[in-house]
């Protein structure tokens, strides 16, 4: 039987039908296209637990993701991207995935491009990735598993590991796609402490309705774009499979609860557009629990 069409969906697709008939004329067409997908901005935000140790306290954490290289996004716009994130001085820096956008079309010579590129980040306590669809799509696996490992990412694929610090000691995990790859919640936590505060790498945010049931306290997420086109009064123009319920920012799941953060990210994909959604990269600040801020 046929789904039935929601009225959101029906506005979705009627307006989306709209803009790629008559595309989004005259100044419009050109701030969406030539604009703000080069406005990156800096998404600066406190992370609050009382289970975190004292030894890291104000530990500088660096998100990012979805470049979708190859589609509106170039290396030299990603080398300018590397530099900012150096910049900001991170102690561990996290990847959520997407690299190419199709990386069955992309050069073997851009890719050992990327490894150059990425190499130059530098992060103390680590650089952490996990795949995204586009990265298991196009035959890409195993290159783009070859990519960062050469750039030196690790590769957290239905894991976790300790992150230590002063004697202490927090736990970082990382899931396989949920769309495309073979996501195990229960192999990734099956050695894990749940006293240890954690954090968890997946690619899409929704699957954070079955992190819930884990001893998560949060979870890093992308595969949205932040809705990517945003239209007054209609919401979020494209929202990909399991990025529908959460698109951008900051959520509370269940009772404990997890903290979810889904980034906007870096590029495009499908269409190369971004409206009222600029791209981001996120900045996390680990801080014991303040009673004010929750």
């Amino acid at each position: 039987m046929k789904k039935q069409m929601t009225r959101r969906s029906f506005l979705k697709r009627f307006t989306y039908g709209i803009l790629g008939t008559l595309g989004l004329s005259g100044g419009t067409y050109y701030y969406s296209k030539h604009l703000e997908p080069t406005m990156l901005s800096i998404k600066e935000d406190s992370i609050f637990s009382p289970k975190l140790p004292p030894a890291f306290e104000n530990f500088k954490i660096l998100q990012f993701g979805d470049t979708h290289l190859g589609f509106h996004y170039d290396l030299g716009q990603f080398e300018e991207l590397i530099q900012l994130i150096n910049e900001q001085k991170p102690d561990l820096v996290l990847f959520n995935g997407d690299l190419v956008d199709e990386p069955n079309m992309f050069p073997q010579i851009e890719f050992e491009a990327c490894i150059q590129v990425l190499s130059k980040i530098k992060a103390p306590f680590g650089k952490y990735w996990v795949y995204g669809n586009h990265d298991h799509g196009g035959y890409g696996t195993e290159t783009l598993n070859h990519v960062m490992e050469l750039s030196g990412f690790k590769l957290l694929k239905n894991e976790s590991l300790p992150i230590q610090k002063d004697q202490s000691t927090i736990q970082l995990a990382g899931l396989d796609d949920v769309m495309l790859g073979r996501p195990d919640l229960e192999e990734t936590f099956k050695e894990a402490n749940p006293e240890q505060f954690t954090i968890l790498m997946c690619h899409e945010p929704d699957f954070a309705d079955h992190t819930v049931h884990y001893p998560v306290d949060i979870q890093f997420s992308g595969h949205s774009h932040g809705g990517q086109i945003q239209i007054p009064f209609l919401g979020y123009l494209v929202t990909p499979p399991f990025a529908e319920k959460y698109v951008e920012g900051k959520y509370q799941i269940g009772s404990r609860p997890l903290q979810l953060f889904v980034t906007r990210g870096i590029g495009t994909t499908r269409l190369p557009f971004r409206f009222l959604c600029k791209p981001e990269i996120n900045i996390y600040s680990l801080q014991q629990n303040r009673s004010e801020e929750l």
